[in-house]
């Protein structure tokens, strides 16, 4: 069963409380967007927060970075998943290892311009590769669907990974992701930013119905 995580962009711990209480019941798993303001142009998550015991979350690293954050606040999460673009290829893979040593599952997250060649020789080593498809750092950005070709060159090169797709996911788009062979999908401003989130959730779940897998 594909599985579908709202997505959380939080300022600040009253922020954060707000919606993670909004979303109570719509899902098991969050998926916490954090960004630097250098990596993106917005800070997300970028401060000393608690999370609601209430759900498991997986922590998207949008910053330039990543070592810090982990060190802080990995073991506040099941899953992390970091950007190897400002990264060295020695960074990527003691990060890789960082995670791996608190005993959580790594991705690598890729903006719509990241080809897959450029983390081929990773894919080995990761649970997760997210596949962006709208140019990250906020909510409602232009959905992009080429970056979905991605998706049958991961699941090519290394059938185990789990694909994760985020960006511009309603009932109009949820399709074509779940068809390109996503495993996860997160969608923000549909569910998050929902008035009614269990609501929102549902319709991505009917859209998903009627999908050719």
């Amino acid at each position: 069963m594909i599985q579908i995580y709202p997505s959380v962009m939080a300022k600040n711990q009253q922020e954060l409380d707000t919606t993670l209480k909004k979303l109570n019941g719509i899902a098991r798993t969050l998926h916490l967007d954090i960004g630097d303001g250098k990596f993106v142009s917005h800070q997300y998550g970028w401060f000393t927060f608690k999370l609601s015991q209430n759900f498991k979350y997986n922590a998207h690293l949008m910053v330039r970075d990543p070592e810090s954050w982990i060190r802080n606040n990995g073991k506040k999460v099941e899953t992390i998943l970091i950007h190897p673009e400002p990264l060295s290829d020695q960074q990527i893979l003691g990060l890789i290892k960082q995670v791996k040593s608190l005993k959580k599952k790594v991705g690598l997250a890729l903006k719509p311009e990241t080809n897959v060649a450029s983390i081929k020789k990773y894919l080995p080593l990761l649970n997760y590769v997210l596949i962006l498809t709208v140019h990250p750092g906020s909510y409602g950005a232009k959905y992009l669907r080429a970056p979905l070709r991605k998706i049958a060159v991961i699941k090519h090169l290394q059938p185990k990974v789990k694909v994760i797709v985020d960006g511009g996911m309603k009932p109009e788009t949820i399709r074509g992701a779940v068809n390109a062979g996503a495993d996860i999908v997160v969608s923000g401003s549909f569910i998050t930013r929902s008035e009614n989130p269990q609501e929102a959730m549902r319709y991505l779940r009917t859209a998903l119905k009627s999908t050719n897998i």
